[in-house]
């Protein structure tokens, strides 16, 4: 009798895994473990239309009859506490073991601590899960006055979306600049100057010293320089760190992340990790990354399928990313670090253009504001491995498309010779 595999994990990923494996014909077992009590839903409207809509309700990734219908055991509000690799078995937490033949572990990342004086004041929250999202959402109809700590795109989204709704609202960045770890100054600069027109102030190079309360409850923020802001709810969102401890107890070999190989194996080959807490050396870059998005984990999720069902396939979808902070859409393809030149196409007037960055005559990657036809041919681009030149660019999504189309016919014959 089969163990199956176990999915360790109900996001995005752990999901997508469960689905794929009864895609490519896997008839064993599968258990799909979360520790949240839900059924498993979309993240990314948490920072957006669910906490700013009081009648919002989480979006299911599957509905309920998908995972009855494809024998998918679900069981929510379960947590691991130990992995024997050896052995082939997970302990769960209040008693039982549960053994496998494979184990995914999509066990994602959560919201970096604070260490600051006062962190641990009621009010001061992050926001990684659909409970937290509900009590951003419930605390917010209740306070005036909001910081958020943090210039990345969930701290944004966050600001841009409370705002909206009527709060005054302070970002707090430690560094000289928003999204610093994500997008090219320009696009940082035209986001910075929209969230300010519509009313979102925005401190960058400062930092936080302590955090302030009365009766235990947030009431101000105290920056470096002695200022003194007002704040009945402070959101942190100053990073992730991946979930590896499992991993690490168990001997899995870790790199910011649990390490993996082009098939999504870790150290233990029965043992495959995807998602936020994938570590691997990335195909277009040739550098070590972990990559904290949708696509990525719904990717990595499929390949894992693959592999467990014999296939030997390496990963090598292109990664893309997106946000919606207020009225502009980004949408990045690609990885853009190392490059040394870039072209704009487009307006920033506007709020529409796109930004092509290069390494040499090599299309690392392209950063869009409002223009999604030029992310969606971007993909198909670096999907093709086509670098089209700055002058092309120059031309337009139709001379892009020309080229792209030219580039393709003439793609077998280069592979023939």
């Amino acid at each position: 009798m089969k163990n199956g595999v176990v999915i360790v994990g109900g996001g995005h990923a752990g999901v997508q895994a469960a689905a794929s494996l009864r895609e490519d014909g896997y008839d064993g077992p599968v258990i799909l473990i979360s520790d949240e009590n839900e059924l498993p839903y979309h993240k990314p409207p948490l920072s957006k239309t669910f906490i700013k809509d009081a009648d919002a309700k989480p979006q299911p990734l599957r509905g309920e009859a998908f995972y009855t219908g494809n024998a998918i055991d679900y069981r929510p509000g379960v947590r691991i506490e130990r992995i024997d690799a050896g052995g082939r078995s997970l302990e769960i937490s209040g008693g039982g073991v549960l053994a496998f033949d494979h184990l995914i572990l999509a066990t994602g990342s959560r919201p970096r601590l604070l260490p600051l004086p006062g962190s641990d004041l009621s009010g001061v929250l992050s926001l990684r899960s659909l409970a937290d999202a509900r009590r951003i959402r419930d605390l917010s109809a209740r306070s005036e006055d909001v910081v958020i700590l943090g210039g990345g795109f969930i701290g944004l989204e966050i600001a841009a979306t409370l705002r909206a709704a009527g709060r005054t609202v302070t970002v707090v960045e430690a560094v000289d600049r928003l999204l610093g770890r994500a997008v090219a100054p320009v696009v940082a600069s035209h986001v910075r100057q929209r969230l300010e027109a519509a009313g979102v102030r925005i401190l960058t190079g400062t930092s936080i010293s302590r955090l302030e309360g009365e009766n235990g409850h947030v009431v101000a923020a105290m920056t470096s320089s002695g200022e003194k802001l007002p704040a009945r709810m402070v959101i942190v969102g100053i990073g992730a760190v991946a979930n590896v401890e499992l991993a690490q107890d168990a001997g899995l070999a870790i790199a910011n992340g649990i390490r993996v190989d082009h098939q999504m194996r870790s150290s233990v080959p029965e043992i495959l990790a995807i998602g936020d807490v994938a570590s691997y050396r990335h195909w277009f870059t040739g550098g070590d990354v972990r990559l904290e998005s949708v696509q990525n984990a719904t990717d990595q999720a499929r390949l894992a399928a693959r592999t467990i069902t014999g296939h030997a396939d390496a990963y090598s979808a292109v990664p893309w990313f997106w946000s919606d902070i207020g009225d502009m859409k980004l949408q990045m393809v690609g990885l853009t670090a190392g490059g040394d030149s870039h072209v704009v196409l487009g307006d920033l007037p506007d709020n529409k253009f796109s930004i092509y960055h290069y390494a040499g005559d090599r299309l690392l990657g392209i950063e869009s504001v409002n223009r999604p036809g030029d992310h969606m041919l971007g993909r198909k681009m670096l999907g093709a491995g086509f670098s089209p030149t700055p002058e092309t660019v120059a031309m337009g999504p139709e001379g892009l498309k020309a080229a792209l189309a030219a580039f393709q016919q003439d793609e077998p014959a280069r592979a023939a010779g």
